[in-house]
């Protein structure tokens, strides 16, 4: 009887130890590692719906169009956008058609849809004009929504600081029947 006792006493405490090295795996993969955010608004649709939830790799380099998310330059919040412009870089927006570095690039994600056919998705910019500034400096990204008509992005609160970057988007979880990949 006093065996079994002692039996039981060892297997509780080994139980007790597995969840304790669990949680203590999963927070550190969490703060060091990835973690999962919630999307909340339609500033990346069709990339992302409000309300999807997606996994943030925290230790990816980050390169032009790859998804961030970052601690917003205006508000206590997280923000969910696409790379434009690398430190260095030139951005041009001309006729709703992307230039960085004097190269033409089509995006195939920005959401086009809209009731007028002569609205321009992006209006015309330069990065001199717009945030006064021929490059982006270093240790900065320029980033933009991909539903640009709807998206608060570097058009109007500036550059991103590298060190405000919480992540690279990789995966959607959910909703489960919109699950991909994260880059396109």
């Amino acid at each position: 009887m006093q065996e079994e006792k002692t039996d039981f006493k060892k297997e509780i405490i080994s139980y007790i130890k597995i969840i304790v090295i669990t949680v203590l795996v999963v927070l550190g993969c969490k703060q060091f590692l990835f973690a999962p955010i919630k999307v909340q608004g339609a500033s990346m649709y069709p990339s992302y719906e409000d309300k999807d939830i997606i996994i943030v790799s925290k230790t990816s380099k980050i390169e032009r169009f790859d998804q961030i998310v970052f601690q917003s330059p205006t508000e206590d919040e997280l923000y969910i956008k696409r790379v434009i412009g690398l430190p260095g870089d030139t951005v041009e927006m001309k006729d709703d058609v992307l230039y960085v570095n004097g190269k033409a690039y089509e995006e195939s994600y920005v959401n086009r849809e809209t009731d007028d056919p002569n609205l321009r998705i992006t209006e015309n910019f330069t990065l001199e004009a717009l945030l006064g500034k021929a490059t982006v400096p270093e240790d900065s990204y320029f980033v933009l929504g991909d539903n640009r008509l709807k998206s608060y992005d570097s058009r109007h609160y500036g550059f991103i600081s590298t060190e405000a970057v919480y992540g690279e988007s990789k995966l959607t979880v959910y909703p489960f029947n919109h699950f991909h990949i994260g880059r396109e």
